[in-house]
């Protein structure tokens, strides 16, 4: 009998402890399975949400290990803090210090070249169709035609002033004009009509009086090339050089005088005006012999015969060879002279024939002109005649 209850007592203590074997087992199965629920809980919210801030996520592994605790499973540190490190990183809505600055110092650059972008949206406006487009070049067209139509009264409006001006001979009234006038065109023809006044000063006897003239006529010569030099007008500049030559080569300052020649001289090459190309190189001509340098004179009158020669100019050959002559009485070369002058005579007969040559034919174009006219009346007045002869006699009605 006592074995019989031995026996029961170790079944008994058997299956006690098979029991308590199932129940660890059931508890560890419960246990993992809540793990591996709560981590796929937390990857697929971190999936679904990965801008939420980094405090969700201990949010989320605090309430994992109190869901352990609730269970009755010790909290596992490790297993916890393995859960956390797995968990990626999610970049939170609150920027770092330095970005911040970094944000501060890009924005006004920024700003500013947002502003400049809407400023010139502002001006610039878009063209939105062809009709658009038209209407711009119409106008266009409209304003360039205002523009001309204005610079032609502008021009005629001068031309008309210029002519009153020309008009004006008295000495003080352009003086009086020359005060009161603002256009420097009009000033610098006041100044150029002023400064001829003075350069009649080859008609006055008395000495200081006749100084006093030159003087004012390069003054006002001056005056007159800071005008034309503003615009520009080498027609004015040429002008006022020959009469600053002409004025200094009387005082006998010949240096002043060869410089100006010189430019006058250079301006009308640059224009190809060959008449007073000549007559530049004449003027330095005669300034070079009156210092003695006859080589370079003689060098002048030759480059000035040659151009008047192929230009056909027999007048100004005349000229010319009188200043031929002048150099070879200088050089005291008196049978060049003579043959110049025989030159000039046989040449200024030719000129005088080839006149009245001229003024014969013009006389007789002028006569048949007269006798074609003649004719022309007398056929007309005989047509009038005929027509009153042939008109039908008039009956007296009664």
């Amino acid at each position: 009998m006592r074995k019989v209850f031995t026996l029961i007592f170790f079944l008994t203590i058997l299956k006690l402890s098979a029991a308590a074997l199932n129940a660890d087992s059931v508890r560890t199965a419960g246990t993992d399975s809540l793990k591996k629920a709560s981590a796929k809980a937390v990857a697929d919210s971190i999936k679904k949400r990965p801008q939420e801030h980094s405090d969700s996520l201990n949010t989320t592994a605090i309430n994992h290990l109190t869901d352990s605790a609730k269970t009755g499973t010790p909290v596992n540190n490790i297993d916890s803090l393995k859960l956390t490190a797995s968990l990626p990183q999610v970049k939170t809505d609150k920027p770092d210090v330095g970005e911040n600055k970094a944000k501060n110092d890009i924005k006004p650059d920024a700003d500013a070249r947002d502003n400049a972008a809407v400023a010139d949206d502002a001006n610039l406006r878009p063209i939105t169709s062809l009709v658009q487009l038209d209407s711009l070049r119409a106008t266009l067209v409209q304003e360039q035609l205002m523009q001309a139509q204005l610079r032609k009264l502008a021009l005629k409006n001068e031309q008309i002033k210029i002519a009153a001006l020309l008009k004006i001979n008295n000495l003080d009234s352009l003086k009086q004009e020359l005060k009161v006038t603002t256009s420097d065109t009009l000033k610098a023809i006041l100044n150029t009509r002023i400064a001829l006044k003075y350069l009649n000063y080859d008609t006055i006897a008395n000495k200081d009086r006749q100084y006093y003239y030159q003087n004012e006529a390069i003054n006002y010569t001056l005056q007159a090339i800071r005008e034309y030099s503003i615009y520009n007008d080498s027609i004015g500049l040429r002008l006022c050089y020959d009469n600053l030559a002409k004025v200094y080569h009387a005082q006998k300052k010949f240096a002043q005088a060869k410089w100006f020649i010189l430019q006058s001289n250079t301006l009308s090459r640059a224009k190809n005006d060959t008449p007073n190309i000549i007559t530049s190189l004449l003027t330095l001509a005669a300034i070079k012999s009156d210092i003695k340098d006859y080589t370079l004179a003689m060098g002048d009158l030759n480059e000035a015969l040659s151009l008047s020669k192929t230009n056909h100019t027999p007048k100004t050959e005349l000229e010319i060879l009188k200043n031929y002559a002048q150099l070879y009485n200088l050089l005291q070369n008196y049978p060049k002279e003579s043959a110049v002058l025989k030159r000039r005579d046989s040449l200024l007969d030719s000129i005088r024939k080839s006149d009245e040559a001229l003024l014969a034919k013009m006389a007789a174009q002028k006569k048949k002109q007269e006798m074609l006219q003649n004719k022309k009346k007398l056929y007309t007045t005989g047509i009038r005649k005929s027509s009153k002869n042939s008109s039908p006699p008039k009956i007296a009605s009664l």
